[in-house]
């Protein structure tokens, strides 16, 4: 009965859910309320862990419906692992802030979830400190374009801008979690690696998910070297239940430990990255990884719906595309403006014209992007928007003007932090495709992100045959533009949640749909995450129902 009713306070009972829903998307949600209960649905089960007391707590909640939910009154980690959901805790129990087991968290994530994340790729990462007197971060680790990058450089070979070394962007994730720690951080910068190297080097069970993505790429696996050697030593791909070993990537994690992102950045590690994504056909310079530099700004403030909404500036699009969808709808001025058949109409009516306008957006360091910006914060415009939606009908592609066509950016990891003090961290990380693209650094066990995927390029053919965005060209140590949307909620100056999602395009649609859920609808929080959503991206005139 203890057990029901705990579960019962997360899933709101209602006709319209679903447990048997198809979850292809991966949405993390954490409520900070005077309980914080912490989500990380994943396509079959739900892993989260929190640290309460002495207590150590961990779950995993099947689809089915067969659970152990219990709720915390102090500490709280969501990850796509729940090995990685443990270690954050750990960290917690021993003191840290949430930014310091958000460190931990990535590194292992990087680990075990390599096909997503890990320290050959970037992310964003905003912060919401319990001190009134720190606002809120935005911390930028976004891969960039290398010094010898340039806008036609995939002219005659469009498949290397995805496949292989040239389609590598300048890793950022180790530069930007350091820079975190520095600000943060309570414990040692080394502490916070030792389970990861443990992993990497003394093996690590495969679960379900990395399992069917070595199966799914089990071709690109076979065909390089270092990939092979990890995923499928001895000619036999790894699967569920079978350990495995990345000895390298725990060598290359136990120099940055001790020596700190010197040893990525300018050292040993840089020097033999660079030499293997030399020998692979890449174009990354000692000096790319010399010159990265992570953005540290204000978070993006967007107050809407009676809530303030903490997230990332350009070139992620999440935030701002957020804004205006969220001020579409508030544009009714009555909740009940979301609800039913109608609702959803409007939603997916707000969502087409909130990607029409996105792909004006790039990196604000290299394209004057400020009217694209001022106009997806703004409750005029969305207002104008909304005078265009008409509750009986829906209208071709071309009434929504876009003028470009969409760039479909690809998987990433999520994952949300809150600790005792109420701090809190909302990180999406990425290596873009599955294990990036297709190439592993024997020599430091680094899989290398395809980012450059994410821009635009000139002589982009697309089904909907709009030009390619001018503003997501290539431009040497330029950030391609993101769908990456961790973001962090307040009500009345007060914790309120942590949402963040994983999915390329689908992250905004989703994330918008859960804040609605839960903070318009009042769902609670489970059901809020597992109902079923839609997503619409203009171009692709059809709505997909997940």
């Amino acid at each position: 009965m203890v057990q029901q009713g705990l579960e019962d306070s997360l899933l709101e009972i209602d006709g319209n859910f679903d447990r048997k829903t198809r979850w292809n998307r991966v949405l993390l949600f954490i409520l900070a309320l005077t309980s914080i209960a912490c989500l990380e649905l994943g396509r079959d089960h739900l892993n989260f862990r929190e640290g309460r007391d002495d207590h150590k707590l961990s779950y995993r909640l099947p689809i089915d419906g067969k659970s152990d939910i219990v709720e915390s009154n102090q500490a709280v980690v969501a990850a796509d692992d729940g090995r990685c959901s443990e270690i954050g805790v750990s960290i917690l129990e021993k003191g840290g802030h949430a930014v310091d087991a958000t460190v931990a968290t990535a590194v292992c994530l990087g680990v075990v979830s390599p096909m997503s994340s890990g320290v050959g790729g970037g992310g964003f990462m905003v912060v919401q400190s319990s001190s009134t007197s720190d606002a809120p971060l935005a911390i930028d680790m976004r891969e960039t374009a290398p010094a010898a990058a340039s806008q036609n450089m995939y002219e005659n070979n469009r498949v290397a801008k995805y496949q292989g070394a040239l389609s590598m962007g300048v890793p950022g994730e180790i530069a930007g979690l350091h820079i975190a720690w520095l600000k943060y951080g309570r414990l040692p910068w080394r502490t916070l690696f030792e389970p990861s190297i443990k992993l990497a080097k003394e093996g690590f069970i495969i679960g379900p998910y990395l399992s069917r993505n070595i199966a799914n790429e089990a071709k690109m696996i076979k065909n390089d070297p270092g990939l092979r050697q990890v995923f499928a030593p001895n000619g036999k791909l790894l699967k569920a239940g079978d350990k495995c070993y990345n000895v390298e990537l725990g060598n290359t994690l136990k120099a940055v430990a001790e020596q700190g992102p010197e040893a990525f950045y300018n050292g040993s590690v840089g020097e033999k990255l660079v030499e293997d994504v030399k020998k692979a056909g890449g174009i990354l310079t000692m000096d790319d990884l010399r010159n990265y530099r992570v953005k540290v700004t204000d978070a993006v403030n967007v107050n809407v719906m009676g809530y303030e909404i903490l997230g990332m500036p350009p070139p992620s699009s999440g935030t701002v595309g957020i804004s205006l969808v969220l001020n579409i709808l508030n544009s009714y001025d009555s909740p009940n403006a979301v609800k039913g058949p109608l609702g959803l109409h409007r939603l997916i009516e707000a969502l087409k014209h909130m990607f029409a306008v996105r792909m004006n957006l790039g990196d604000p360091e290299f394209v004057n992007i400020s009217k694209t910006i001022s106009n997806m914060l703004s409750p005029s415009f969305a207002k104008r928007i909304q005078e265009k939606i008409f509750d009986n009908t829906t209208f071709p592609p071309e009434y929504y003007l876009p003028r470009w066509s969409q760039l479909r950016d690809h998987g990433t990891s999520h994952f949300c932090v809150v600790d005792s003090d109420r701090n809190a961290v909302s990180m999406t990380t990425t290596v873009n495709y599955p294990f990036g693209g297709g190439v592993l650094s024997s020599s430091t066990g680094i899989i290398l992100n395809n980012e450059m995927d994410d821009f635009s390029i000139p002589t982009d053919i697309t089904p909907d045959k709009l030009p390619p965005a001018p503003s997501n060209f290539i431009t040497p140590n330029k950030r391609p533009l993101s769908s990456m949307t961790p973001i962090i909620i307040l009500k009345d100056n007060q914790l309120a949640g942590v949402i963040g999602g994983s999915g390329g395009l689908d992250i905004i649609p989703a994330v918008v749909q859960v804040f609605i859920n839960h903070f318009v609808l009042g769902m609670k929080p489970l059901a809020a995450v597992q109902k079923a959503r839609v997503y619409h991206r203009v171009h692709r005139n059809y709505i997909e129902n997940l």
